[in-house]
């Protein structure tokens, strides 16, 4: 599944923090993630867990995925892994969050196209050079019946724009249906990329989605 993940984003340090937002009953509410140096955050149910660094990057490595500069994860539930970074049988949401550099060649080459298979591929020009890398490896694709279900162009204050996608795919050796919803942002110059993703089973995304759009909308990047 190397193909499948961007091999890692690149770029500077960070600082993260995450700080929990307090109803005015008392009961918190949200935790709030932020990369300050990035000047970019997003929230989660104050009952998600954070996976550990350890066992995001060693979740990574098992799905063929690069570490980026910056990177942090959450799940909702009782047992949150790094080995669920690409599991396709999950009944709680996952969401993964990375900030990295862009290189002048990638800035050159950066377009919506390239924001939408920012971590997997979306766009259809992707999704036929994924389908001819199977075939010359004469290998059948466990990826199947990738599902559209919302393409939206973002444009947001400081030049900041990018892609909202969501979409399904099915592991087709087990045939699990995962929906992704996946934000893919760059900055004015086109120097930094901002990328955050959630996944979970069909059913799971289905019955969480009022709770995933509170998580998804809440990507933030302020300009410097």
């Amino acid at each position: 599944m190397a193909h499948r993940v961007s091999k890692g984003l690149v770029g500077g340090c960070a600082l993260l923090l995450g700080v929990a937002v307090v109803s005015a009953c008392g009961a918190p509410q949200f935790t709030y993630v932020a990369n300050s140096s990035a000047n970019t955050y997003f929230k989660v149910p104050y009952a998600w867990h954070k996976i550990t660094a350890t066992s995001l990057t060693n979740g990574e490595k098992a799905d063929g995925a690069g570490a980026g500069a910056w990177q942090v994860a959450y799940q909702a539930g009782a047992k949150p892994s790094g080995d669920n970074f690409l599991s396709f049988n999950l009944s709680q949401p996952f969401v993964f969050a990375e900030i990295g550099g862009l290189s002048s060649t990638e800035q050159e080459a950066i377009s919506y196209d390239a924001l939408k298979d920012a971590f997997l591929p979306v766009s259809s020009d992707a999704q036929e050079e994924v389908q001819e890398e199977y075939a010359e490896a004469k290998r059948t694709d466990p990826w199947v019946d990738f599902k559209q279900i919302s393409d939206q162009t973002l444009t947001l204050p400081g030049g900041v724009h990018g892609v909202r996608e969501i979409f399904d795919y099915t592991w087709g050796p087990d045939n699990i249906t995962d929906t992704f919803d996946e934000v893919a942002l760059t900055n004015a110059d086109q120097t930094d990329i901002y990328l955050l993703v959630l996944h979970c089973t069909a059913s799971c995304y289905s019955s969480e989605k009022t709770q995933i759009n509170d998580v998804m909308s809440s990507f933030t990047i302020r300009s410097s």
